[in-house]
């Protein structure tokens, strides 16, 4: 149980929402940190599958036909970094919601906190998961699970494996409304050719494989008892009750979709819609 155990905090076990309502929500969750003193973990899936670009990533990077063809979404974060094919089966995504004087202002120690319920989380299903011990080079930078491995932030596992690790899981903050948000993915299965073909670029999904792992190659446990013992450990990390979205927040949160999140002006060019004056 960390030090944030004695706050108020709820679990979500979220249901599975398009690419632009899931990143909707988490905005919305911090306005509820601040407004009603009430702190969110969660863990979540994307329906359908979805490319979430980094803030400041090239949409041209984009293969906008194969994501047209294959039925994925396309939505931008709020984080920066690379993009994330999440696919609806072998994705597992989680956020924190806290307030930003609740936490270590480094960010480092804030990634380090914010990351043990994960790593508690893989340590669980009997994955040997840490950070990266070592640096990795890039192979394709418009990819987060393709670009250079960072000790910081970066997942990997075996971790046993030293340099030869993969990485298992990406994870990104960002402060909204003087909230920390984090974010990240973590590969319950691999899907190497969506996760190259949703890119224009003629990386081969072996090279995906080369350089991630997932839960299912390591450990081979499903992914309903994955999620849930994912769930579990985020809950037990800040003793938090188990509960749902409001209703007045996913209102918000499919507001705040249409005007940003689902947006073209956003994911194209990262220009937001201001909500109607009336």
């Amino acid at each position: 149980m960390s030090e944030l155990a004695d706050r108020k905090w709820r679990l979500i076990r979220d249901d599975p929402r398009e690419g632009a309502v899931q990143m909707a929500v988490e905005e919305i969750a911090a306005r509820t940190a601040l407004e009603d003193d009430l702190r969110t973990v969660r863990v979540y899936s994307w329906e359908p599958s979805t490319l979430s670009l980094g803030y400041r990533q090239d949409a041209e990077t984009v293969d906008w036909e194969y994501c047209e063809r294959e039925g994925v979404g396309v939505t931008r974060r709020q984080t920066g970094g690379g993009g994330i094919y999440h696919d609806r089966h072998a994705d597992i995504s989680y956020t924190i919601v806290a307030p930003a004087d609740e936490v270590p202002g480094d960010l480092m120690d804030c990634y380090a906190l914010f990351c043990e319920p994960i790593l508690e989380g893989l340590r669980r299903m009997g994955v040997d998961a840490d950070f990266a011990g070592v640096e990795q080079s890039s192979i394709y930078q418009p990819s987060c699970y393709l670009r250079d491995i960072n000790p910081a932030h970066d997942v990997v596992a075996p971790a046993s494996a030293g340099a030869d690790a993969r990485k298992i899981s990406g994870n990104a903050q960002y402060r909204q409304r003087d909230v920390v948000i984090q974010h990240g993915s973590i590969s319950y299965d691999l899907e190497p050719e969506r996760h190259v073909g949703v890119f224009e670029t003629d990386v081969g999904p072996e090279t995906f494989a080369d350089r991630v792992t997932s839960i299912r190659e390591e450990t081979g446990i499903d992914r309903s008892e994955a999620v849930e013992t994912l769930a579990t450990a985020l809950g037990e990390w800040c003793d938090a009750a188990d509960a749902s979205w409001r209703d007045d927040e996913l209102e918000a949160a499919r507001d705040l979709a249409d005007r940003k999140f689902g947006a073209d002006a956003w994911i194209r060019n990262r220009e937001v819609l201001e909500a109607d004056g009336g």
